[in-house]
C-alpha cells in the first residue's frame, strides 16, 4: 500500500524516533554508505522506515529532499549492495518531497551485515552488534531455553512436590482446583509443565518461576537462584552476609524484596529537630530493578545468576548478559530478552507494563533526592547501581551529568519541559543556585547528552532541553 501524506504526518507526530523509525533532513543529498548502514541496522531491529526530507528535531518539519532523484535505480543499487530489497517511495508532501524507505525485517535466526559488520541502532547512529546480541539472534531458530526440560518423566505427585502450585494460583488470584488433574491442566496451559509419554516434564520456565526449592533441581536451574551479598563498608573486603535464594522467582519474589529491604542500611534525617530513620532507597526502585534483572538476564550463560550486592553507600543489582538497547534508552525504550517469562511476571503483578519500570525508578529516585542510578554494561553482565544520599556539592561531574540527563529524559517521556527550574527543583536547590544548575546543564550539553529544544530561546533560565536523540 502506498504511503500517504497522512501516514507521514502520523509518523512525524510520534513522541520520538526509535529503532524502527528514523528521520533525516538530507535536503540536497545523503551519503550512500550511511544509508546502507542505517537500513541494515533497522532491518536487524525488526524492520521499519527511514524518511528523508524531514528534520531530525521535533516537531520533525518537512524540509524536502533532492537526494536520489531516481528511486527505482537506487533501489536496484541497494539490492546489489545489501542482498535484500528496500522499497523506496516518493511522496509529494505539501511542504516538500519526502522519500520513504520501507525496510524489511531480518529473518528469524539470521542477521544482516554490511562490509562484514552486523549492525544495530544506537541513538541516531549505528554500531556493531555485541556478541551477546548476535548469540541471541542466532539462537532464535533453536529451542527457547525456558521451554527446555528441567525435569522429565514426572508423575503427578512429583510435579506437586517440586512446583509450588498453591503459590501459582495465589499469585494469579485464582481458586485452587478441586482435583489434581485440574491443577496440572492449568500449569500445562501456561507451559510450566508439558505432557510427555513418560509423564510430565517441568520446563525451565516452570522451575525458574515456581520452584519450591532450587536445590531440588540439578544442573543449570540450581545455579540461577538469586544471590544477596551484604558487605561491611564500601568495598568487598569484609562480607557480612551471603545468602542464596531458595524459591522460584515468582513465588519467592516478595520474600526476596523483604529480605533486601531488611538488610539495606537506613539514613538518619533531622526534621523539625527530630531524628528519624528512613529507607536508603525507595522500595519501588528496588522492586523494579530486581524484577528487570530477572526478566532481562541471558539464561544461556552458565554458572551465573542474578546478584544483589549491598554496600554501606550503594546497591548493585546485576544480571548475566548485555542489554539489547543502549543504556541511554533504558527509560523510554523496551525490548525483552525473555518475553514469555516477562508476560507471566506482569500478569502476576511482579513487574509493570512494558517500558514503565525504569521511568518509575527514576521518578522515585528523584523524589527521594538521591543521585541518579548508574547503568553499566560489562563483558558478561549488566548492572544497575542505586546510590545513597549525596548533596549536590558531594556529587562529581559524572553524577551531575547523569542526573541532568535522566531528568531530561523523564520529563520528555512525561511530555513536560525540562528547564533550569525543573532541574533545580529535582536537586532541591534554592533559587540562589540558578547559576549552579546552569553549569550542570551546560556540562550535560557539552557531554552530548541533551540539547536545546528551541535554539532561538536566548534566556538560559527559560530554555527547554530534550535528550540528544529526540
Amino acid at each position: 500500500m502506498a504511503t500517504t501524506v497522512a501516514q507521514i504526518d502520523a509518523w512525524r507526530s510520534a513522541p520520538s524516533e526509535h529503532q524502527n523509525l528514523e528521520f533525516k533532513e538530507a535536503k540536497n543529498q545523503f551519503d550512500n554508505d550511511k544509508l546502507y548502514r542505517t537500513c541494515v541496522a533497522i532491518a536487524n531491529e525488526g524492520g521499519g522506515h527511514l524518511l528523508l526530507g524531514i528534520a531530525d528535531a521535533r516537531p520533525h518539519a518537512v524540509v524536502g529532499t533532492a537526494a536520489f532523484d531516481n528511486p527505482v535505480k537506487m533501489a536496484a543499487k541497494m539490492f546489489n549492495a545489501l542482498g535484500f530489497r528496500v522499497n523506496i517511495e516518493e511522496v509529494d508532501h505539501p511542504d516538500g518531497r519526502v522519500l520513504v524507505f520501507r525496510i524489511p525485517s531480518r529473518s528469524r535466526g539470521t542477521a544482516f551485515q554490511y562490509q562484514g559488520a552486523y549492525l544495530m541502532r544506537a541513538g541516531e547512529g549505528t554500531v556493531p552488534m555485541s556478541e551477546d546480541c548476535l548469540r541471541t539472534i542466532f539462537a532464535e531458530g533453536q529451542p527457547d531455553w525456558l521451554e527446555e526440560p528441567a525435569v522429565i518423566n514426572c508423575p503427578d505427585e512429583k510435579v506437586i512436590e517440586l512446583v509450588d502450585t498453591q503459590g501459582y494460583f495465589d499469585l494469579m488470584k485464582l481458586p485452587y482446583p478441586s482435583d489434581r488433574p485440574g491443577v496440572l491442566e492449568r500449569l500445562a496451559g501456561e507451559r510450566i509443565i508439558s505432557a510427555e509419554s513418560g509423564g510430565w516434564t517441568i520446563t525451565n520456565l516452570g522451575a525458574i518461576l515456581f520452584a519450591k526449592n532450587f536445590k531440588d533441581f540439578s544442573g543449570p536451574i540450581a545455579r540461577k537462584a538469586p544471590r544477596v551479598i551484604v558487605y561491611d563498608g564500601q568495598g568487598k573486603s569484609e562480607t557480612l552476609q551471603d545468602v542464596i535464594g531458595v524459591k522460584g522467582y515468582a513465588v519467592g519474589f516478595q520474600g526476596l524484596i523483604g529480605f533486601i529491604k531488611g538488610v539495606v542500611p537506613s539514613n538518619e534525617v533531622i526534621t523539625q529537630a527530630l531524628r528519624r530513620e528512613v529507607e536508603m532507597f525507595p522500595a519501588i526502585a528496588i522492586r523494579e530493578l530486581v524484577a528487570n534483572a530477572m526478566i532481562h538476564q541471558d539464561f544461556s550463560q552458565t554458572g551465573t545468576s542474578l546478584v544483589i550486592e549491598i554496600y554501606s553507600d550503594r546497591m548493585e543489582i546485576s544480571n548475566p548478559g548485555k542489554p539489547f538497547i543502549p543504556i541511554d534508552r533504558f527509560i523510554d525504550e523496551y525490548q525483552s530478552r525473555n518475553e514469555r517469562l516477562a508476560d507471566l511476571m506482569r500478569r502476576i503483578g511482579i513487574c509493570e507494563e512494558k517500558g514503565s519500570g525504569i521511568d518509575k525508578v527514576i521518578a522515585h529516585v528523584e523524589a527521594y533526592q538521591l543521585p541518579a542510578p548508574d547503568f553499566r554494561v560489562g563483558e558478561l553482565r549488566t548492572t544497575a547501581v542505586l546510590f545513597g544520599h549525596k548533596s549536590v556539592e558531594e556529587m562529581d561531574r559524572d553524577d551531575r551529568v547523569r542526573a541532568c540527563y535522566q531528568h531530561c529524559v523523564l520529563r520528555y517521556v512525561m511530555n513536560q519541559p525540562a528547564t533550569n527550574q525543573s532541574l533545580r527543583e529535582r536537586l532541591r536547590l534554592p533559587e540562589t543556585k540558578v547559576a549552579t544548575v546552569s553549569q550542570i546543564i551546560a556540562a550535560t550539553v557539552e557531554a552530548g547528552k541533551i540539547k536545546i529544544a528551541n535554539p532561538g530561546q536566548t534566556s538560559t533560565r527559560y530554555r527547554n532541553y530534550i535528550p540528544y536523540w529526540a
